[in-house]
């Protein structure tokens, strides 16, 4: 074998050896490496529905509660989510958010607790009664549902965060109808707690939440209320509970669903990451 072949042969050995290596390291890598996507440049590619809507109210002891319903427009069962609205309530801009969470193949109930009450929209004060129709909102979905499956995620953002923690943890309702928490830069605190409560403490019943719970941020959110959802995170993991939490860098306050002309590049790219990442959390604690 003349000098050029062996150097060659030794140079196929060596590259063969170095490929096994490789792999084999690949093979050990932590939990968010993504093996298909480095080594075959695959792409996860979410869910498209077609989206139907629908409105209905739901009657309790007191009130007539409006519920915006949005859901794939296909055949089968799909799983449900309670969607829990913060202070601008059930209006366009949060039905356009209901509409892309169905389109990911969720039955998506989003009732208007402020309507039901004749409260208006972007009140400062909270009323406790909100979380009694909530959880009688909650017993009537289970009850007639339009969903597959024994148990829903509840879905919320700002204010609404503060009202699904108390559905899950004071209602006790994380026992036996929901399945996950998934949050937007929720009040982690009762919003007519005392000043000093809002900026250095949190609702001590995320201490309590079993459930597995996802919550979204931006960076320059509210200093507020950034440090009351890091605190009561930071605890709840201190503690063991299954929290994950997705801080945007650069992204501020809105931007799930932040219109035009106001919204940035950076608002969509954090909402469509933010809507994948949550749909599969979804669809994985849903999953019979």
């Amino acid at each position: 074998m003349s000098l050029i072949k062996r150097r060659m042969w030794w140079f196929s050995v060596l590259l063969l050896s170095l490929t096994c290596v490789a792999i084999a390291k690949a093979d050990t890598q932590p939990g968010w490496w993504d093996r298909a996507w480095w080594s075959d440049g695959q792409l996860p590619v979410p869910d498209n529905y077609g989206v139907q809507v629908e409105r209905f109210e739901i009657s309790t002891d007191e009130v007539d509660v409006p519920v915006f319903m949005a859901r794939p427009d296909a055949q089968g069962d799909f799983p449900g989510v309670l969607f829990v609205h913060g202070r601008r309530g059930v209006d366009p801009l949060l039905q356009g958010h209901v509409r892309r969470l169905a389109a990911r193949g969720f039955v998506v109930y989003a009732p208007d607790l402020y309507q039901a009450r004749f409260i208006e929209t972007m009140p400062i004060e909270h009323d406790y009664v909100l979380e009694s129709d909530l959880n009688e909102v909650l017993n009537a979905i289970i009850a007639g549902p339009r969903h597959g499956g024994n148990k829903l995620c509840v879905y919320s953002h700002t204010r609404g965060g503060y009202l699904a923690l108390k559905l899950a943890v004071t209602f006790e309702r994380q026992a036996d109808a929901l399945a996950c928490f998934v949050s937007y830069y929720p009040h982690m605190q009762d919003p007519n707690a005392p000043e000093p409560m809002q900026v250095y403490r949190y609702a001590l019943e995320a201490d309590q939440l079993r459930i597995p719970s996802m919550i979204f941020v931006g960076e320059n959110e509210q200093y507020q209320r950034k440090r009351g959802i890091d605190t009561a995170v930071e605890s709840m993991r201190d503690k063991g509970l299954p929290v994950q939490l997705f801080t945007y860098p650069g992204i501020g306050r809105g931007f799930d669903f932040r219109d035009l002309p106001i919204r940035t590049f950076a608002d969509d790219l954090a909402t469509r990451d933010a809507l994948q990442r949550s749909s599969q959390f979804m669809h994985q604690h849903l999953s019979p």
